[in-house]
């Protein structure tokens, strides 16, 4: 993840998010989920700032997308009890695969906030496909 792929990827989520008339906070983090990149929409919510890092944050630490974890930190889930002031378990936080032979292994994370739960996984989406075809 270098940083001129991370504000593209960025742009991408803030595109989707004007076209789905949300306004958002978008962070992408790199393997390690350290922070590469970061904007907010003017006027997008107050708690962006923390989520949207959280949500990338939690893509790359449990490798998956944040969306599908709900079921699974609820009560008689697998990852029941999960908490910490990192860790977003609902939906706008994509973890990024390393591809060409890499193996399988999450090399970054976008996370998406401000919008509802559905404009954050578009937005978040939209970032992961400039990954997909860098």
């Amino acid at each position: 993840m270098d940083l001129e792929l991370a504000l593209r990827m960025t742009e991408a989520a803030l595109k989707q998010a004007v076209r789905e008339g949300a306004l958002v906070s978008v962070a992408v983090v790199d393997g390690g989920g350290h922070l590469v990149s970061f904007q907010r929409m003017a006027g997008a919510e107050i708690a962006g700032p923390v989520l949207a890092p959280g949500k990338a944050y939690t893509a790359v630490a449990l490798r998956t997308a944040t969306a599908d974890l709900a079921p699974l930190v609820a009560p008689g889930g697998e990852l029941f009890g999960l908490t910490g002031d990192r860790f977003v378990c609902f939906g706008g936080g994509v973890p990024l695969w390393a591809d060409y032979g890499e193996g399988e292994r999450v090399v970054g994370g976008v996370g998406v906030s401000g919008g509802t739960i559905a404009q954050d996984v578009a937005c978040a989406e939209a970032a992961a496909l400039v990954w997909r075809t860098r």
